[in-house]
């Protein structure tokens, strides 16, 4: 691996993790010795990389510190296409667009050498088949939950059951032919997902939430909710 190389890998390790990073875990994930990533640690804080720490305590990158946009390696470029072409064959329309903006973004910023690996990739994503459409907005349910305000669904159930419930909408889950609207509902004080294909109305209110949506998405992961999808 070229110098410049392993001292842009290098940063990128630590990006990664909010956590310090020994030299030896860095060394271990770049394939070369301590006495390198010694090296080169000082060599990219003489260039006025914002690393924090010392040898035998871990290494941080402070916040505020920005690659150049086009630094980008073949793997890293594979992985947003292979991300992208995804969301294209498996996301609502909102996103499928951006996802196709993202490639195409992509391929006009990337050095000339880099171009195959957007427009000739060597991983492919199967498109969904038999996929259900969504009866809500997604663009705008997204809104909501970026913004952390209340959603009043009429929703019918596996059984045919219309039901009304007002959640607290937390995440969007992309299955095969389905997707899934991860909330807390107000009706059953706890936590339970609705198929958006399932949906027959929605009215979107302005009011927030009354927990801190942090705490609640914490609250959200630990109860598994994806593992058992609900809907009544």
């Amino acid at each position: 691996m070229r110098r410049a190389d392993r001292l842009f890998q290098i940063i990128q390790v630590l990006r990664r993790t909010r956590k310090p990073l020994t030299a030896d875990a860095i060394a271990a994930e770049l394939e070369t010795s301590k006495r390198t990533i010694y090296r080169d640690i000082a060599t990219l804080i003489e260039q006025r990389v914002p690393i924090r720490g010392e040898a035998g305590m871990g290494y941080i990158l402070e916040k505020g510190f920005d690659l150049p946009p086009l630094m980008l390696t073949p793997d890293e470029i594979e992985a947003c296409v292979l991300g992208a072409s995804w969301v294209t064959g498996h996301a609502d329309p909102a996103l499928a667009r951006a996802a196709q903006d993202l490639m195409a973004k992509i391929a006009d910023t990337v050095p000339e050498r880099l171009r195959p690996f957007v427009l000739e990739p060597a991983s492919r994503a199967r498109w969904a088949r038999n996929q259900e459409p969504d009866r809500i907005d997604m663009a705008r349910t997204r809104a909501q939950i970026h913004d952390g305000r209340k959603i009043t669904l009429n929703y019918r159930d596996e059984r045919g059951r219309d039901t009304e419930r007002t959640i607290w909408p937390i995440a969007v889950g992309y299955h095969e032919a389905v997707r899934i609207l991860a909330a807390w509902c107000e009706l059953r004080k706890d936590f339970r997902s609705f198929r958006t294909d399932r949906v027959i109305n929605a009215v979107y209110h302005e009011e927030k939430y009354p927990e801190r949506r942090d705490l609640l998405r914490a609250r959200w992961r630990r109860s598994l909710v994806w593992e058992a999808p609900k809907d009544i």
